[in-house]
């Protein structure tokens, strides 16, 4: 049997950690068949992003409609968008799709260099979120799009509230970045699921955001509704953190196969 196709269209991580290679990774991980439409090339490695080069419009549609058009996909799962013409024109691709497509609005990186341009932001609000059946941003990354800041636990909600005025049917705001346990909010405006687990003590968190939704997408395409997708997905990445692992001089990556046994836990 074929298993479920999932697509992500992202950045390349010539360290592995994060990007198209973590996405990869995560596919394959969760019994789903990974492809690809590459975005943009980053040198990059555990102590930062040293350069991106954009790949040209062009190359990403026929990246796309090739997949599309051939075989198909059931998920698709976006990342690095590093300009408007290329958020949009992914937008538009999205919308001719039939599959839930899961947007990870990629802001900074781990190390907080830049891989969106400001100039960019408002794309994503009117054209990218309005196609996505889940958004997943980080805290740093709502405040870039909608202005609302989280502080605590408290402020989650609102600024689930707000993504949610820019159209994605579901907002998963990512707490990560708050004291104590690491708590994301997964709301479509009606009910609410508050998604927790225990902070651990590992700095080798690299890929975290490409890496949950990535198994987002995994659990879309076997059918799933999308506050189970969510929860697997959690619990996924949780494990992943536990078992992430010493790479170079900086921060290392999360263990993409430690469910099954690949990785060094």
């Amino acid at each position: 049997m074929t298993p479920p196709l999932v697509l992500t269209v992202a950045g390349s991580d010539s360290g592995g950690g994060a990007g198209i290679q973590a996405d990869l990774k995560t596919m394959l991980a969760l019994g789903t068949h990974g492809m690809s439409v590459l975005t943009a090339v980053t040198a990059q490695n555990s102590l930062g992003v040293q350069g991106a080069w954009e790949l040209p419009v062009d190359a990403v549609r026929a990246q796309y409609r090739s997949v599309l058009d051939d075989i198909g996909v059931q998920a698709v799962k976006t990342g690095m968008l590093s300009s408007a013409e290329l958020v949009e024109t992914v937008a538009e691709l999205l919308g001719g799709t039939d599959a839930p497509a899961v947007v990870d609005p990629v802001g900074v990186s781990k190390h907080g260099d830049a891989l969106l341009a400001a100039s960019a932001l408002d794309s994503v609000r009117t054209k990218l979120l309005p196609v996505a059946t889940v958004a997943t941003p980080n805290l740093d990354e709502v405040a870039q799009l909608t202005g609302v800041g989280v502080e605590s636990e408290s402020d989650l909600r609102r600024a689930a509230a707000a993504l949610l005025e820019y159209g994605p049917r579901w907002a998963l705001i990512k707490g990560g970045h708050l004291r104590g346990d690491a708590v994301d909010l997964l709301t479509d405006g009606s009910e609410e699921h508050w998604l927790r687990a225990p902070r651990l003590d590992n700095r080798h968190t690299h890929g975290t955001g490409c890496t949950l939704a990535s198994a987002i997408a995994c659990g879309l395409a076997k059918g799933r509704s999308v506050p189970e997708a969510v929860t697997a997905a959690k619990e996924y990445v949780t494990g992943a953190i536990g078992a992430g692992f010493a790479l170079g001089d900086g921060i290392g990556p999360v263990d993409h196969g430690w469910a099954l046994g690949w990785g060094t836990a």
